[in-house]
This record gives structure tokens, C-alpha cells and sequence, in this order.
């Protein structure tokens, strides 16, 4: 058995996690992180290609109202590029593929202006969400009783209106609209800024990616940090109580056991996995009962890695979304060069989840089929192909970060945050 002692534990060494260590660091606190992946980044990898480039298999976009994340990117000395765009994009729906310019596809003039109105709406209802407490907000307790699915078909006539919003909730949180709360959906727009921030690439959240791959913001944080960052180390369990924290873990190397005692403990793993651990003593229900609750989204992040970018040379910006699917959205991918040309194709929602246990051939088999028919025949002559099946991930168990059913906001939504003697919360949900 080893052990360290140290002023907190940080359990997870994502973006929270290292953030969390860093303050606390900051502060004047010693801190031990431990985390069960061979790597720090969390739900942010960077994949090399052939030549030394990169490309990301988790998060990777920032854009505006992203202030404090861009903040960190310039302070680590990172830098910034943008996501291509020049050219028109492609909208499957019906068995017909369609060209368009701007942020919307052409479509009949009724569909257009109904889902202008369903967008104008959100916005406003979004706007009356306190994103710090929403659980507190009764009078928006009937928002939490409906799905998002139940306000599309009350909102939304025509099929491909309703087939648009489907994509939009697909592509936000990887998810199907009759999963997630319509609170959840008000409250994470409101937390964005607008439905438009979350959708659009330029003046949007998939305006630029980090040079170099998002994991390297982590990479930097790791290195800056005083304290050791303890890889391949599992937390298994947590005993707490007014004297402080035993933090207990797995060395999935050796299979010693580890144990780090400390005041604190911040825990920044998603809820759904953070209830894994084994408490001592047990969790109140409301925390327990959140941990069930709140679900991970599920979807495949797949790249088609081709010679050069043969889209850009017909006036295609590579972006394309399918109604008919697997593959649901589609962007340019490429590095800051522009070769090799590299198309990103997300399985989410209900395909993810039937794609997440196939084997890697079989997911190339669909994503390739899927882009032939996008953009021709030429996106079936890949010259490689690598995905990432975030469900199966055994230390994620879903991307792109927890979401509230019906009902879950208002009835564990005051346990997201709070405390539990010296054990804290950190990370993106």
C-alpha cells in the first residue's frame, strides 16, 4: 500500500479537475490529484495523424461567451484557428441532398419562418431560467414535467421543421428530444447566451479550435501544477467525515492500493460516475438520487481522413446535416494546413447507441456509407479512419456531458452542487 497526505485530493484529471487543483494551488493548499485514465484531458483527446498532426477525439471547439476557457488558452501560451467555412453546405432529408449558403437549408417558406418562430421562443423562455438555481424557480416546474420532444410537436407543425429541431437537439446534447427535460434545454440556452450561440459555427460555439488539439490546455495545466497528478490511479471509494477524507484507489498498473488522506476532496467526475464510487459513510438519497438521474449523453465522434480536402475544391465547406442518418452532423475537420483533408461525422442520440458496441470496422462501414451519399463518391476513398465511441469508454461512460430527464431538475437539482462535508464537486455538469 502507498500513501500521501495532502491539503485536498482532486479525483479526475479533466479540465475541472486541473482547474480545480490549480486554485486550490493558488490558494496556498497542497493538493494530490488522481486520475484513473494513462492521461490528463478527460472528455478532450487529441488523435495524431500520419504526419504529426493532430485531430481531437473529444471536445474541441471554443467560441464566444466562452470567455474564461479562451482566457486560459491565451495564458498557456496556446493559440487558436478557425473553422473552415468558406463555401456551402449539404442537407439530407427524403433521399435528396440539397446545397444551401448561411446558417439555415433552403426550405419552404412555412418551415422556415415556423422554425424562426420555435428559435424566437426558446430565446425568450430561455431568458426567464436563473441558471445558477433553477430548481428554486416553481412557476417553471411545468417545463420540467415536459420533454423537449412533447414542446417540438406542440410548437412545430411540418415535418421538416420538426426534423430540424430533432438534428439541433442531436447535435447540442447527444441526445433524442423525448429524453431531455424542456427546463434542461431553457436552462443550458440560457447558460450558452442563445440557441444560436450553441448551433452556428461563425459568431458561434464551433468558431475555432485549439492549434495543436483542446488537449493540450490540460497537458499545460498538468505541467504548471506543484503538486503530483497520479495517473492509471482508480478511485474506488471515499470515506468522509468531520476529521477530513480517505480517498481509496486502485494503481492499475501494479493493482496496489493507494490512499491519500486530506482535508478535502473535490470530486469533478460527471454525476453518473461519481455515484460509482463507494461512500462511507453513504450519500444523502438527493445526491444518490442525482447520480441516477442525471444521464450521459452517447455519441461516436468519427473522422474520414482523405488525401486533400476534395470538398473545398467543389465550394463545400464540408458542414452537413442528415435527417436520414446515422451519421447526423458533418464538419471540416482538417488541420490549420488544410491536408490531409479530414471530414468529422457525429453518430448521436439513438445511432450512437446502436453504433457504440459494433466494432470499429462495422462504425466506418456506416460513416462512409453515410458521407458517399452526402458528398459523392469520392468520401469513400478514405485513406484512414479512427472514432471514438464515448459510451464504451469505461472512464466516461458518455459524452458530451450529463443532462436532466423529466423531472430530475426540480426534485435533485439542489444536490448538484452542494456540498457534502469535505466532499465538493467540480466539472462540467
Amino acid at each position: 500500500m502507498t500513501a500521501d497526505d495532502a491539503d485536498c485530493v482532486v479525483v479526475g484529471a479533466g479540465l475541472a479537475g486541473l482547474s480545480a487543483a490549480r486554485a486550490l494551488e493558488a490558494a496556498g493548499r497542497s493538493v494530490v490529484v488522481l486520475e484513473a485514465r494513462d492521461r490528463v484531458g478527460g472528455r478532450t483527446v487529441n488523435e495524431p495523424l500520419a504526419d504529426g498532426q493532430v485531430v481531437e477525439l473529444g471536445g474541441q471547439w471554443v467560441g464566444p461567451g466562452q470567455d474564461q476557457v479562451k482566457g486560459l488558452i491565451d495564458e498557456l501560451g496556446l493559440e487558436t484557428f478557425a473553422t473552415f467555412g468558406e463555401g456551402q453546405s449539404l442537407f439530407e432529408r427524403g433521399g435528396s441532398v440539397r446545397r444551401y449558403g448561411g446558417t439555415i437549408p433552403r426550405m419552404n417558406p412555412v418551415s422556415l419562418a415556423e422554425i424562426g418562430r420555435a428559435l424566437s421562443k426558446i430565446n425568450s423562455m430561455a431568458a426567464r431560467v436563473d441558471p445558477e438555481a433553477p430548481w428554486k424557480q416553481q412557476e417553471l416546474a411545468s417545463w420540467d414535467r415536459l420533454s423537449f420532444d412533447t414542446w417540438i410537436r406542440r410548437n412545430l407543425r411540418t415535418g421538416t421543421g420538426r426534423d430540424t429541431m430533432r438534428l439541433a437537439v442531436e447535435a447540442v446534447w447527444a441526445a433524442e428530444p423525448e429524453d431531455i427535460s424542456l427546463l434542461h434545454v431553457l436552462f443550458y440556452v440560457r447558460s450558452a447566451g442563445s440557441v444560436e450561440l450553441l448551433l452556428d459555427t461563425e459568431g458561434g460555439s464551433q468558431e475555432a479550435r485549439v492549434a495543436g488539439g483542446s488537449q493540450l490546455i490540460s497537458i499545460r495545466l498538468a505541467e504548471r501544477l506543484t503538486g503530483p497528478v497520479r495517473l492509471r490511479t482508480a478511485v474506488r471509494r471515499i470515506a468522509h467525515g468531520p476529521d477530513g477524507v480517505v480517498v481509496g484507489a486502485e494503481d492499475r498498473e501494479s493493482g496496489d492500493s493507494v490512499e491519500v488522506s486530506a482535508a478535502d476532496v473535490v470530486v469533478s467526475l460527471p454525476p453518473a460516475l461519481a455515484g460509482r464510487l463507494t461512500y462511507s459513510p453513504a450519500l444523502p438519497a438527493i445526491r444518490d438520487g442525482l447520480t441516477q438521474r442525471m444521464i450521459q449523453g452517447s455519441v461516436v465522434k468519427a473522422m474520414a481522413i482523405y488525401e486533400q480536402p476534395f470538398w473545398r475544391h467543389r465550394g463545400l465547406n464540408g458542414r452537413a446535416a442528415s435527417a436520414q442518418g446515422p451519421v447526423s452532423v458533418v464538419f471540416d475537420n482538417s488541420p490549420p494546413r488544410g491536408s490531409p483533408g479530414v471530414l468529422l461525422a457525429f453518430l448521436e442520440g439513438e445511432a450512437a447507441r446502436r453504433a457504440s458496441d459494433l466494432s470499429q470496422a462495422e462504425r466506418r462501414h456506416l460513416v462512409t456509407a453515410c458521407l458517399t451519399r452526402l458528398f459523392g463518391r469520392e468520401a469513400a476513398e478514405t485513406s484512414g479512419y479512427v472514432d471514438k465511441a464515448w459510451a464504451a469508454d469505461e472512464w466516461s461512460r458518455g459524452c458530451y456531458g450529463g443532462f436532466m430527464p423529466t423531472g430530475a431538475w426540480m426534485s435533485h437539482g439542489a444536490a448538484l452542487r452542494a456540498a457534502i462535508g469535505p466532499i465538493h464537486w467540480a466539472g462540467a455538469e
